[in-house]
């Protein structure tokens, strides 16, 4: 989604929404944001979880140089203790590898997410181990450009949405989900929003 699609899609929203159309003249729309498709992201995903995003970055560096070609059997040619010694920890060489062989084996097909609803999407990503619906969100949003998807188990989201709605505390990833059904078909960029409020937004 660029610049002109995010400034369109935000006057829909603000036109059903009177918070976040307060918030938008204070803040203005949020920039874009995109990450390639395929199977080095899917991995980024993997080996960022629970880490803080430099720390992630260093050990997928380490990691690729050792896979020698960014694909799935270029990983499975790596033995675990390099990985280990890496940084990886062993749970996450566990879902490299599953990923991995789910790729090679056709048990996954990254290009047919394509043609899924984002149900059959979300369901896709899921069924790998190591990935919850989070992680699929997100990888359907920033990836894929997918516009109409709330990544509502995001803690930062919750808070800001909280924060825009003058709620007394964060809502529930439920309460979350029905609070942002107007802004549909445009939750994808109402995320971007969040986020780019919770990080200018008073307190």
């Amino acid at each position: 989604m660029d610049h002109e699609t995010i400034a369109r899609a935000m006057a829909a929203i603000a036109a059903s929404d009177e918070d976040v159309a307060r918030a938008l003249e204070q803040l203005g729309p949020p920039p874009p944001r995109q990450r390639p498709v395929g199977f080095e992201t899917f991995l980024a995903t993997i080996v960022s979880q629970q880490l803080a995003t430099q720390a992630a970055q260093a050990i997928l560096g380490r990691v690729q140089a050792l896979m020698g070609e960014p694909t799935p059997r270029g990983l499975l040619g790596v033995e675990d203790e390099a990985l280990r010694a890496a940084g990886l920890s062993l749970r996450k060489i566990e879902y490299a590898k599953g990923l991995a062989r789910a790729v090679d084996e056709g048990r996954f097909d990254i290009a047919a997410l394509e043609t899924m609803s984002d149900d059959e999407a979300i369901g896709a990503i899921t069924a790998l181990r190591g990935f919850g619906r989070w992680s699929a969100e997100i990888y359907l949003m920033f990836s894929q450009q997918r516009p109409d998807l709330f990544p509502a188990d995001d803690l930062a989201l919750r808070v800001a949405l909280g924060r825009l709605k003058g709620l007394e505390s964060r809502p529930t990833p439920q309460q979350a989900r029905v609070l942002v059904e107007p802004w549909s078909p445009w939750r994808s960029v109402g995320s971007l929003f969040l986020w780019h409020y919770y990080r200018g937004a008073p307190a």
